[in-house]
């Protein structure tokens, strides 16, 4: 059967596309097995407690999909996956297999629709980044039997990357007729806008979502006044609303300007933006919408507006102590305090000196390496737009048309 995939590369040193799919299933094999010994119990089991939930309960298939994110993506301490100490520790390993199971590192997920089969692939357009994948699966054509073209499978898939082009199901598939076409548009764009990353494999979408970006960024400072705003919580939901509802009208009007004139439209009143609870206990909210980080929003950034204004409160704990947590969170970047030293340049030396309790620092000199050291992870990637791009045939399947 797999006969039929490619045939040998006789003559040569490079495996066919058949030894690869077959080899990938060897690998596959002892790649889960060495994910599930007890080495790795201390990080894979509370995944899958936590996805069980209170009742303790996971299908076969949820805990498959559990394992094999942990197997491609989890990141261990010190930032190695599973994969990687895999092929660290596996002598035995050609150059196509460490080639191959590198590659699995980066993996896509996404909601696929099936466009049609070749011989022992499907092809699938990935309504997230709008791509189209020839994929097979290492357990043979029987896996595609019950696919038909015009369905949908929600799917993790790998590269064959020896094989240009070629891809492979990886963990659990589920698949859905045609008939939940306008369900699956739904999973899809909730997909889209969680994780835009997803959208961004297509370079196309990445330029698609600046010029959105832009755009929306424009409209943001013309309707809030600024880039930059310090509110309550109450006062930045009741904003952001109110921009949105905006911006949902003009886009409503747009396309229906006859039906959308002197008339309240249907949902255009329901709360759209609702903040984080972490934020929501804040005093003051930070909404900053820059031009490469996007639209984000900071704890207690009121708080250190005093702070830069007023070094004196250097030396008080809480301020301390927020600042610290600037510099340290994940969750935040560069973004605010970068603002903060660029709004205070006459302060923010004396700030920096105080809390790092180094005398001759100056932000000028030492501000950028003291933001790289403390957050390498954002200088790690290109940067990306703050808004998904939806393609048209998501689009088509989400207003119900085929």
């Amino acid at each position: 059967m797999a006969d039929a995939v490619q045939g040998s590369n006789q003559g040569t040193d490079e495996p066919s596309l058949t030894d690869l799919i077959e080899r990938s299933s060897e690998l596959k094999g002892r790649l889960v097995a060495f994910a599930q010994s007890p080495r790795f119990d201390r990080w894979l089991t509370p995944l899958l407690l936590e996805a069980a939930g209170p009742e303790r309960y996971l299908d076969e298939g949820g805990a498959v999909r559990i394992t094999d994110h942990f197997i491609l993506r989890y990141r261990l301490p010190g930032g190695s996956t599973v994969v990687d100490r895999f092929v660290a520790g596996r002598k035995d390993l050609t150059a196509a297999d460490r080639e191959m199971l590198l590659g699995w590192r980066d993996p896509v997920e996404g909601v696929f629709e099936v466009r049609g089969k070749e011989e022992d692939a499907v092809v699938l357009l990935n309504l997230v980044d709008d791509l189209e994948y020839r994929t097979y699966s290492n357990a043979g054509r029987a896996v595609f039997r019950g696919v038909s073209g015009g369905g949908f499978l929600h799917a993790c898939l790998v590269p064959v990357h020896s094989a240009d082009g070629a891809w492979l199901v990886s963990g659990a598939m589920s698949y859905y007729p045609r008939s939940k076409a306008s369900e699956i548009a739904q999973v899809a764009i909730e997909l889209a806008t969680s994780r835009p990353e997803f959208v961004f494999r297509n370079p196309e979408k990445i330029e698609q979502g600046w010029q959105r970006m832009r755009e929306d960024r424009a409209a943001f400072v013309e309707f809030c006044g600024g880039d930059e705003l310090v509110l309550t919580p109450a006062e930045a939901e009741d904003r952001l609303n109110a921009y949105y509802r905006h911006r949902q009208q003009a886009a409503v009007a747009g396309k229906q300007p006859g039906r959308a004139r002197g008339r309240r439209l249907p949902g255009l009143d329901l709360p759209l933006f609702e903040l984080p609870r972490e934020l929501a206990d804040s005093d003051t909210i930070g909404v900053i919408y820059d031009g490469i980080d996007g639209l984000n929003f900071y704890a207690d950034y009121g708080m250190l507006q005093e702070l830069f204004a007023n070094p004196a409160r250097a030396g008080q704990k809480r301020y301390q102590d927020l600042l610290r947590a600037y510099l340290r969170e994940e969750s935040i970047s560069p973004l605010p305090i970068r603002r903060l030293a660029a709004a205070h340049p006459e302060t923010a030396d004396a700030v920096f000196r105080k809390l790092l309790r180094k005398p001759g620092f100056t932000w000028s000199e030492h501000g950028e390496a003291l933001l790289r050291r403390r957050k390498p992870w954002y200088y790690e990637s290109e940067p990306r737009p703050g808004v998904s791009v939806i393609g048209d045939r998501l689009s088509r399947l989400a207003a119900g048309r085929r």
